[in-house]
């Protein structure tokens, strides 16, 4: 695209053309150095509207009922008014690549709604299963005009970290359990949630949803000591996504914990650490992208894989004689 259709595309987008959103993601997911270079330009020109919206993560293990719990969440939103996009990454095939992209099926009400948009996105084998391009798309949507963003992980690895770097605030779902289930949290995961909700809070598992509840937050009361939140942050409550309860109060908290981040200097601060480590991650990103394209290293890496693989080279070794070619050495 040359400038004149790159303003275009920025100002249907900036008037909430859906059309125009989703072109922009799919130009934004492109790993092709064209498509790369009109995602910066796009960018750099709605650069004075992007930010405005509240960034959520949002992760669970599977089961839990994290779509039932999103659609419930943002029709609850919708119906206030608010303008809702969901970003949920898909696992990719480690065989074929592809993703499963059902996330409209399985969210079919909320789909329908004009005031809602969904964008399911592989995640091209990247750790922790996060789309490459989700912060891209983050500023997409805002630029769009949404008022907030949710950000679904696969829930495996590391997926919950890297979302929380690029959200504002972490939202941790999980199932009614007893104890044993609470013991096999892992402890990173409830050091950056915000809110533990317990889904699935009705019928004959209500009372031990409000069990689990009380458990998490006695947990969450010693990763309360360590950070700096507002009293009675990071907490844990009850919902039920299947009959839409809890939904609203839900919403209450993160809105209060969002507005004190906002009068603190802890966004300022936030949104400056998510800028520098996304600097970072792209120059990691372009130096891996740069060393496999590298000739050299083309040519010695298959047999050094074969010569690692079988044991007459020690992986280290592997690793400098490839970074002596990549350097000229």
């Amino acid at each position: 695209m040359n400038e004149a259709q790159i303003d275009e595309l920025a100002r249907r987008l900036e008037n909430g053309e859906r059309r125009a959103l989703a072109r922009a993601i799919t130009l934004a997911e492109s790993s092709r150095p064209d498509h790369r270079a009109e995602t910066r330009a796009l960018l750099h020109r709605l650069g004075p509207d992007q930010g405005k919206a509240v960034r959520i993560g949002l992760s669970g293990t599977p089961g839990v009922g994290k779509s039932t719990f999103i659609e419930a969440f943002g029709c609850m939103l919708v119906e206030q008014g608010l303008k809702v996009a969901v970003l949920a990454v898909d696992p990719s095939s480690a065989r074929s690549g592809g993703s499963i992209l059902g996330d409209k099926t399985r969210m079919e009400r909320l789909s329908r709604l004009p005031q809602a948009f969904i964008r399911p996105s592989p995640s091209r084998s990247e750790l922790g299963g996060v789309a490459r391009r989700t912060r891209e798309a983050i500023l997409l949507v805002e630029a769009a005009g949404f008022d907030v963003v949710l950000v679904e992980t696969v829930g495996v690895g590391q997926s919950e970290i890297m979302v929380a770097e690029m959200t504002d605030v972490f939202l941790l779902l999980l199932g009614p359990a007893g104890g044993d289930e609470l013991q096999g949290v892992k402890r990173g995961i409830m050091e950056i949630a915000d809110l533990v909700v317990v889904n699935k809070a009705d019928g004959d598992l209500k009372p031990v949803a409000e069990i689990t509840r009380a458990d998490y937050a006695s947990a969450l009361r010693l990763v309360r000591k360590r950070r700096r939140d507002p009293e009675g942050f990071p907490t844990a409550m009850t919902a039920s996504a299947l009959e839409e309860k809890g939904m609203a109060e839900i919403w209450d908290k993160i809105r209060a914990l969002n507005d004190w981040r906002h009068e603190s200097v802890w966004f300022t601060r936030r949104r400056a650490e998510q800028a520098v480590g996304w600097m970072h991650t792209a120059v990691k990103r372009g130096i891996v992208e740069r060393f496999h394209a590298d000739p050299a290293v083309a040519a010695r890496l298959p047999a050094l894989e074969a010569e690692v693989a079988n044991g007459t080279v020690p992986p280290e070794d592997a690793a400098d004689q490839l970074m002596a070619l990549f350097e000229g050495k």
